[in-house]
């Protein structure tokens, strides 16, 4: 009895055997085929890479990344410094308030000047033309009093005549001198005058001199000031240019996206266009894959697609084709083709429609493409292998 339940059980088993064989066998006579319409290709998740690097050269002072990690647009990467860039700035400051202090200091110094000096120069003209105006008045009089006197020694000497010939008393001799005496004496007077006003028509001439040369000063202040403001306008640039530069020292994000590659460290002197770390923008990733001439004529940019992970075969990631390249080239070896005939593939790139967390630079992947937009597997385990 117990040989018979042996025989048995090694019977079962047997068949068992048969049957999982047979399985196999009859799995692998009808495997999945794709469609006319639709392409397969595999092979890796690509994308652009974005280089940060260095504009000008400095020390990396500080560096906030690790590879893999996660960064924001505008993020603070990397801080460079620079002693040669900080000290020219703070140069440039200090050129700035000195000149600044100057301006202040010419400026006040020009609204007063402009207000003393139209006057004082309005005044001299003023005091020059009234003593002058007096001065022609007084030779006006002195013109005069010159004829009075000529006319008093005139009747002078005609009593003088008179007297001699007892035709008048001599009180009246007496009375035509005092008078020419009186004339004369009044003449000095004048003619003293006239140099003392003379001369104070040359301080008049000289303070109008002065306070037209002042009107040169001024002038000069006005020119000084525009020079001045020109000089701080050249240094406000080069401050400008220098904080631009310091600006340009502090490495930023220019995506959200991934940290590849971290390849300086902090404490390192890097020359200008040196690289920091490789960035990749997950919207950029796409999947390459090749195909025959056959069928790449069949194929166009738009077209529907659909992306498979190994491991997840049920999940289909929405794509299109939207790049195509114009040159084939020879097969690559990671690259399986149906046919040892096929020499020549061309490179499709598949891009989801939107970014995918489980995406990821370099990862295999396998891309079905519909030429007509038709008939997309909704699993890997309907496309062949």
């Amino acid at each position: 009895m117990l040989e018979k339940l042996k025989q048995y059980r090694l019977g079962v088993a047997i068949l068992a055997l048969v049957l999982i064989a047979s399985g196999l066998i009859i799995h692998k006579l009808i495997a999945p085929t794709l469609a006319a319409n639709l392409v397969q290709g595999s092979g890796r998740m690509d994308g652009d890479l974005i280089n940060l690097n260095a504009k000008y050269a400095g020390r990396i002072s500080t560096l906030n990344i690790q590879e893999g990690q996660h960064v924001e647009l505008g993020q603070n990467i990397a801080v460079l410094a620079s002693e040669e860039y900080e000290a020219q700035k703070a140069q440039i400051e200090a050129q700035i308030s000195a000149r600044t202090q100057e301006l202040n200091a010419k400026e006040t110094e020009l609204e007063i000047a402009s207000k003393t000096i139209p006057e004082t120069l309005s005044k001299a003209k003023d005091n020059l033309s009234i003593k002058q105006h007096q001065r022609t008045e007084l030779d006006k009089n002195i013109a005069s009093q010159t004829s009075i006197l000529a006319q008093d020694k005139h009747d002078l000497e005609r009593m003088k005549n008179l007297f001699e010939h007892n035709l008048i008393e001599k009180r009246q001799v007496e009375t035509a001198v005092l008078k020419f005496q009186t004339s004369g004496d009044l003449l000095a007077g004048l003619q003293q005058k006239r140099e003392q006003l003379s001369l104070a028509i040359n301080v008049a001439n000289s303070e109008l001199i002065e306070a037209t040369a002042h009107q040169k000063t001024l002038r000069a202040l006005e020119q000084g000031i525009e020079a001045l403001k020109s000089s701080l306008k050249a240094l406000e640039a080069s401050k400008t240019q220098i904080e631009a530069i310091l600006h340009e020292m502090i490495l930023r994000s220019s995506v959200n996206g991934v940290v590849v590659e971290k390849i300086a460290n902090q404490g390192e002197v890097i020359g200008a266009g040196s690289v920091v770390a490789t960035l990749l923008d997950p919207n950029s990733l796409y999947l390459k894959i090749f195909v025959d001439t056959k069928q790449n004529g069949n194929l166009q940019v738009g077209n529907d697609a659909v992306i498979f992970l190994d491991g997840k075969p049920n999940e289909p990631i929405q794509a299109k084709v939207v790049r195509i390249e114009q040159k084939a080239e020879f097969t690559p070896k990671e690259v399986s083709v149906p046919s040892d005939r096929i020499q020549r593939v061309f490179a499709l790139h598949v891009k989801p429609l939107s970014p995918q967390p489980t995406l990821k630079l370099g990862i295999p992947a396998v891309g079905v493409v519909s030429m007509d937009g038709k008939g997309l597997p909704k699993s890997l385990n309907n496309v062949p292998e």
